[in-house]
């Protein structure tokens, strides 16, 4: 199977007056089909490469699966290098509604019943606890495995990591969304439950990527970036730990800071915004 993630193309740099080539790499991004029980085809934008765990961790943040032993077959197709081919043991509940091709970006407004589905997820009830040093620590034990940003930008990054910081898996793709479902994926078919670990994210959070983390038990959700209102919302709501902005120097926590044990500080915490409490 073709996984090329990268290709190389000729530029030209400027610099004042002067003018000069050299050669950068791209990230590539292609199409890869995830048929289900021969009746149901989604098309997704990624980048090559994991595509077992993308399938598998598609399939359960989208709510195609209920769990993992659901899957029958996860078979990639010789005949097609960017094709999936899944049989499940029950078809979908509730058969999800949703626009042929999912880019990297957009999930939800593909989706006709978001409502229905954000009123079936239940509140998470198993969580883990993460001390003040080990957040700190997240963001740059992460940064040595993104190889392909390394190399060309573009894309995300998203790590599953446990109450000690220890980071289980770390996995690249030019979509958020799709970068979250290969670590998922990568715990779901390793027999690795996702309840006892977070997840780091490279980017914003989205609402989408908070449903994910909701489908696949995960209760705690580190991210560099900004959050939207929505996902904040609804992180709330979940019963998720959110927080955002994570440095090395500080972080600002937006839902359940009672996850976090802070550990040797005292007083009031400087780095958590008291007014991301009530956002």
């Amino acid at each position: 199977m073709d996984t090329t993630t990268q290709c190389h193309v000729t530029v030209y740099d400027h610099s004042g007056n002067a003018r000069a080539h050299s050669e950068r790499s791209l990230i590539v991004e292609s199409a890869l089909v995830i048929g289900v029980n021969g009746t149901s085809d989604y098309t997704i934008m990624r980048t090559p490469g994991n595509d077992r765990e993308l399938t598998a961790g598609f399939l359960i943040t989208e709510g195609i699966i209920d769990d993992v032993n659901d899957i029958l077959m996860l078979r990639e197709c010789p005949e097609s290098p960017h094709a999936i081919a899944v049989e499940t043991a029950h078809a979908p509940a509730s058969p999800v509604s949703r626009n042929l091709v999912v880019n990297s970006s957009c999930g939800l407004c593909g989706r006709a019943d978001m409502d229905a589905l954000l009123e079936s997820l239940g509140r998470i009830t198993e969580s883990i606890e993460v001390s003040y040093s080990v957040i700190y620590n997240i963001p740059k034990r992460v940064m040595p495995a993104q190889f392909l940003f390394k190399a060309a930008g573009a894309t995300h990054a998203a790590a599953l990591f446990d109450e000690e910081g220890t980071i289980f898996v770390v996995r690249e793709d030019i979509g958020r969304h799709n970068a979250m479902d290969k670590v998922i994926g990568a715990a779901l078919l390793r027999g690795k439950p996702t309840a006892k670990m977070g997840v780091f994210l490279s980017g914003r959070v989205s609402l989408e990527l908070i449903i994910k983390a909701a489908r696949s038990g995960i209760s705690f959700m580190v991210s560099v970036s900004a959050p939207t209102d929505a996902a904040v919302t609804m992180a709330d709501k979940l019963g998720i730990t959110l927080i955002c902005f994570a440095r090395e120097s500080g972080f600002t926590v937006y839902a359940h800071p009672e996850r976090i044990v802070f550990d040797g500080v005292a007083g009031e915490d400087p780095y958590v915004s008291s007014a991301a409490f009530s956002a």
